[in-house]
């Protein structure tokens, strides 16, 4: 699939999907948009911003949301014009599609929507590549399904995204059978290391995290073979308006994406053997 001029799949290197989870400042988002740059660029992986003006799935009404579509836009095109970077951001039912398509490269749909059949085949009616992440409540076979209805309406530039699946109360566990499982998709799988890490809810009004383990979960995804990997981060995870705890520091960033390219280039040098049976 190309995906933002480059070139996604398993015999392709992994593409990196980072950035804060919210949008809270234009200074943050270019600041941190380059940073991200410089260190891909050094290591060879291709990369796509994402932040989101506005995260609608708040443990709390009183949690901070984001930035607002209008203020968030405009940064995101900041972003993709100075730093020289694709976007992508976070949708929703009620989010003008065709606005925000206008400016972003890349659309996603949060996990808790994935099974809104309205939501996502006119998510995929914009045309623009869809990172759809699968429910935590959710089978990964199941998302053969989801994919066919994006597929239904025209769009083929489609990736499904895994981000844990419930396991008992304000936890989740990662299975990586899922990933290979999710290749029956036909689509390029990408595990999301920092939200599957989450502890949604846990800590009573916001969700907490482990961060200890984004590189433990990371290299076991990279091992199974995956076309991208989606790492939220922050220069000051404990400042972060949303997923702080579950964000991997910024300035950890490089010495893990290295360790990360190192096992990809091993398990992707020959062919998956699972693809024999």
């Amino acid at each position: 699939m190309q995906l933002c001029g480059f070139t996604v799949g398993l015999n392709q290197p992994f593409f990196l999907i980072s950035g804060p989870c919210s949008i809270e400042s234009e200074q943050l988002a270019l600041e941190t948009a380059s940073t991200l740059k410089e260190i891909t660029t050094r290591l060879g992986i291709p990369f796509i911003y994402k932040s989101s003006f506005d995260k609608a799935n708040r443990s709390s009404h009183t949690s901070k949301r984001g930035i607002g579509l209008e203020a968030g836009l405009r940064i995101l095109e900041k972003v993709k014009t100075e730093v020289g970077v694709p976007v992508l951001t976070d949708v929703h039912e009620d989010t003008p599609l065709d606005e925000v398509a206008s400016v972003v490269d890349v659309l996603q749909t949060p996990a808790f929507l994935c099974r809104q059949t309205n939501f996502i085949q006119n998510v995929a009616r914009t045309q623009k590549p869809v990172n759809i992440k699968k429910g935590q409540f959710l089978a990964p076979w199941d998302m053969g399904n989801v994919v066919e209805k994006a597929r239904a309406v025209g769009n083929q530039q489609i990736m499904v995204c895994e981000r844990g699946a419930t396991f008992g109360y304000n936890n989740l566990v990662s299975d990586m059978r899922s990933l290979a499982i999710m290749r029956s998709t036909h689509c390029p799988v990408v595990f999301d290391a920092t939200h599957s890490v989450q502890l949604p809810g846990g800590q009573g009004n916001v969700s907490g995290g482990q961060r200890e383990f984004v590189p433990v979960l990371a290299r076991a995804a990279v091992a199974v073979g995956v076309a991208g990997l989606f790492m939220e981060s922050h220069p000051n995870p404990a400042e972060a308006w949303s997923d702080g705890p579950n964000s991997w520091p910024l300035h950890l960033m490089e010495p893990l994406l290295e360790s990360l390219l190192a096992l990809d280039k091993v398990v992707k040098s020959q062919p998956f053997i699972e693809n024999s049976l």
